[in-house]
């Protein structure tokens, strides 16, 4: 049993995000930069499609702990979208239409998704959803070479996002199990869902921007050879995250189960010292392996 960490709203945070950041900030890489922005435009719309799907049982919760923990679940997923719809005018400027695809991922979520799938089943979609997004936190910072060559402001705005994820990564399952009281092949048909949903969207949206940055055919078939290769190979960003990933089969699995992030307590005690999510995001990422 991993140890459960206070779920905490961090608000008003500053991470440099008004200066001037390089358009491929990830050392220089437009395919690995791209992957990221693309989920930076995702996380808004997203983030604001689980808040509704966890609101949806809010006044079925008697445990005033869990009522707690939703309500700061909500403020940490609300100051995520206010800091990425803060990043994504950036891309605004860079000729990225970041309305349009949050104009299109809205509808599917809200205008498709919540108008006629049952509300137990976009909530064990967003309790898969929070399990990747968990997960994913321990591939960045885990490995001190997986964002060694990101823009330290960037590489920040993901450190306190993962860090939140991980605070609050079992709000949305323990509503789905002891509030909605979702079956497990719900819970297991909902992350084979997500699982291809996200990564399919990610990827589109990723070949959308390298597509609006003009580069040739040719050139984005090297990239995308490249690309799925640093995300898929055997060492590669998502590999190492497979045996996480499937502990959400095992019938009795709980978040807190999982393993924790070994340098979660760092940011924290960097942040808590300094106040400075930069100097958080440096000390989270100077842990890794």
């Amino acid at each position: 049993m991993s140890h459960q960490h206070p779920i905490i709203p961090r608000e008003k945070l500053d991470f440099g995000l008004q200066g001037e950041i390089p358009k491929y900030w990830f050392g220089g890489d437009p395919f690995k930069t791209r992957f990221f922005d693309a989920m930076s435009t995702i996380f808004p719309e997203g983030e604001k499609f689980f808040i509704a799907c966890v609101r949806d049982f809010r006044d079925q919760v008697t445990d005033p702990q869990l009522q707690q923990e939703i309500k700061d679940f909500i403020r940490q997923e609300a100051q995520h979208t206010m800091v990425h719809n803060q990043f994504n005018q950036h891309l605004r400027a860079q000729g990225i239409d970041v309305d349009r695809l949050e104009a299109i991922q809205r509808h599917i979520s809200f205008n498709l998704a919540r108008k006629y799938l049952p509300k137990k089943h976009t909530l064990a979609v967003t309790a898969a959803a929070e399990h990747m997004t968990a997960i994913m936190a321990h591939g960045l910072f885990k490995r001190k070479t997986t964002l060694e060559q990101a823009d330290s402001r960037m590489r920040a705005l993901y450190a306190w996002h993962a860090v939140e994820e991980i605070e609050h990564k079992a709000v949305a399952f323990d509503v789905m199990t002891k509030v909605a009281k979702v079956w497990y092949p719900r819970r297991i048909l909902a992350m084979i869902e997500v699982t291809l949903v996200f990564s399919i969207h990610v990827l589109l949206v990723t070949r959308h921007m390298l597509k609006v940055d003009g580069f040739s055919r040719w050139e984005r078939a090297k990239m995308w050879a490249k690309g799925l290769w640093w995300l898929y190979n055997p060492r590669g960003l998502f590999a190492p995250l497979t045996g996480h990933y499937l502990t959400y089969f095992i019938p009795g699995f709980h978040p807190w189960k999982s393993g924790d992030l070994h340098s979660y307590q760092t940011w924290v005690d960097t942040f808590n010292g300094t106040g400075s999510p930069l100097a958080a995001g440096d000390a989270l990422h100077a842990q890794g392996h």
